[in-house]
């Protein structure tokens, strides 16, 4: 299999991190997204909207989202599962794997905050408080959702899941982009304890072939 990827994406992230918990191996192409090559017509054939991750299978077919590689990976290998099989357990993961990748992700994505700086000239200052506040929606969200059921260390108990998937890079982000996170005890005590595993840490920005400083 080949993964098209970019270091610094948090949903290509989430999918190195699943690739890394069932062992598995691919070849890695890194996609700039810095540069714009997300949008050349060669990417576009295998990812409509021009974006990362992608999974390529060996008979060329390709599959787009990270949800849905972590899923169709979790289906095709089930050693480690990262959804449970019981469906109120399996129902709180998606719950907050998708708060994460349906309410936080969503708005403050490249394409997003390009959008405000380039298209609607929203100064900096101003779309750094729009990724703050967004952040600190969600958060403020999953924190609740994890006091409530999780039972750590990880999200969800002494297993990871694809709800770690996705909290290790938006954490990861929410602290790069300088965000204040103390105010989400349980996500932190996650977050730490993910970044100590050795999946975790394969999968990090700064492992990658494409990382740029």
């Amino acid at each position: 299999m080949q993964l098209y990827s970019f270091f610094n994406s948090s949903t290509s992230y989430r999918v190195r991190i699943a690739l890394a918990l069932k062992g598995l191996e691919v070849d890695y192409h890194g996609v700039n997204l810095r540069a714009g090559e997300q949008r050349q017509p060669q990417h576009r054939e295998l990812s409509p909207i021009g974006g990362v991750p992608v999974l390529v299978r060996d008979d060329g077919l390709s599959l787009t989202q990270s949800l849905a590689i972590i899923d169709y990976l979790d289906a095709l290998y089930p050693q480690a599962p990262l959804l449970p099989a019981e469906p109120l357990a399996r129902a709180r993961v998606l719950e907050a794997a998708q708060l994460i990748a349906c309410d936080i992700h969503p708005l403050n994505n490249v394409r997003v905050l390009g959008y405000l700086q380039q298209v609607l000239e929203v100064a900096p200052e101003e779309k750094d408080r729009w990724y703050a506040h967004w952040v600190a929606e969600g958060l403020t969200a999953l924190e609740v959702l994890l006091q409530r059921h999780g039972q750590g260390p990880y999200c969800f108990g002494d297993k990871p899941t694809v709800a770690d998937c996705c909290l290790v890079p938006q954490v990861a982000n929410a602290e790069r982009l300088g965000c204040d996170l103390q105010a989400y005890p349980q996500v932190m005590a996650v977050y730490q304890h993910c970044l100590a595993q050795p999946a975790f840490q394969l999968a990090a920005p700064g492992r990658q072939p494409d990382f740029i400083q």
